[in-house]
């Protein structure tokens, strides 16, 4: 009978330690999909940085009176590479997706200077620019959606039982997810 009880315990513990690193992987798994995406994120982010000075220089000479919304832009970069660098070491994005999220609201605005000067959206090296960076914020609103879908799965599995038991064990966290300011759609014309 004892003999037949520890085999019992045995299976039970076998079970246990089988399913605890099924879920441990599923976890794991999850934790690299979300560190894809945001590479992914991060590969339109440097896309969008590299065209900032390029389109401002064409900006600042037709509209040299949008001085501040200009360095407001370049100020903006700069922090948001800041805030990359400094989020790297931690393994965290917060920093840097707020600072990039501050930096879409100004290209926006710096975008709809064209409406204020004609000549500007006649100059065939801003229309490319823009239409580039049209096709970067476009491709990291996709990008965004997929990476908070793979925040939003990891976090549901985090917080579910039993996978939270292993996921508090091994310390796993859910990053934040990437949300952009609360504001409408840019119309941007051609």
């Amino acid at each position: 009978m004892q003999g037949e009880v520890a085999v019992v315990w045995w299976l039970l513990a076998a079970v246990a330690v089988i399913y605890g690193t099924w879920v441990f992987n599923r976890l794991v798994a999850d934790r690299n999909l979300v560190a894809q995406a945001f590479a992914d994120i991060d590969v339109q982010l440097k896309r969008r940085a590299d065209l900032v000075p390029r389109l401002v220089e064409v900006v600042r000479g037709y509209a040299a009176y949008e001085r501040a919304t200009l360095e407001a832009v370049v100020a903006l970069r700069a922090q948001a590479q800041q805030a990359a660098a400094a989020d790297a070491p931690k393994g965290t994005h917060a920093g840097r997706l707020a600072a990039e999220a501050r930096l879409g609201g100004a290209l926006a605005r710096v975008l709809l200077l064209q409406e204020n000067y004609p000549q500007l959206k006649a100059d065939a090296t801003f229309l490319d620019l823009s239409a580039r960076l049209v096709e970067v914020e476009d491709s990291l609103q996709y990008a965004r959606r997929f990476y908070n879908g793979a925040v939003k799965q990891f976090a549901t599995r985090l917080q579910s039982f039993p996978e939270l038991i292993v996921a508090r064990l091994f310390a796993f966290r859910a990053p934040a997810f990437f949300e952009t300011d609360d504001r409408g759609n840019v119309e941007v014309t051609l």
